[in-house]
């Protein structure tokens, strides 16, 4: 439903409050904000019920996108919530296991941050690189201090590509 909201240009409907009315001394630039916010809001309304179950249906024909999203956050925040913990628990709790490929292992805890990002909780990318590394085995301590001596600023990715230019000699030791 997002992609398709992103797709369409639909996704401010969904953070915006639509306005109740319009001023009467609204410009003509005003009164056609108003306009196409009302169709858009409209429109991704449409394109959220049918991604619903039908009882959600029900509950939410006769709101508009804001108030749609508003409602289903309610509803799903616990869930959420309960999702947040656990997957902050394995991300944190994580550690590399000896004889496990680090680009799978760093793969795992990407997937974890990214998890997080999609329930609303993303985390700092400074913070997410430095949990990477501080739960890599201590055979990698060398590349962890060049990485930090070094001010390394880095992607995720490119520093899986990092440590998997590493890795073949942390095998050999």
């Amino acid at each position: 439903m997002t992609i398709v909201l992103k797709t369409e240009k639909l996704v401010y409907v969904l953070e915006k409050v639509l306005p109740i009315n319009i001023v009467d001394d609204a410009t003509p630039d005003q009164i056609l904000a108003f306009e196409k916010h009302m169709t858009d809001s409209e429109l991704a309304s449409y394109i959220m019920l049918v991604s619903m179950s039908p009882e959600l249906q029900k509950q939410h024909d006769h709101m508009d996108a804001y108030t749609i999203i508003f409602h289903l956050r309610e509803l799903f925040d616990e869930q959420a919530r309960s999702e947040r913990f656990e997957i902050t628990k394995l991300l944190f709790c994580s550690n590399m296991h000896e004889g496990s490929s680090v680009v799978h292992f760093v793969l795992k805890m990407n997937g974890y941050i990214e998890h997080l990002g999609s329930l609303r909780f993303a985390l700092d990318h400074e913070l997410s690189i430095d949990l990477i590394l501080y739960s890599l085995l201590d055979s990698y301590s060398q590349f962890m201090k060049n990485y930090q001596m070094n001010h390394i600023e880095s992607t995720i990715p490119e520093l899986i590509n990092m440590i998997k230019d590493v890795e073949p000699s942390m095998k050999k030791e």
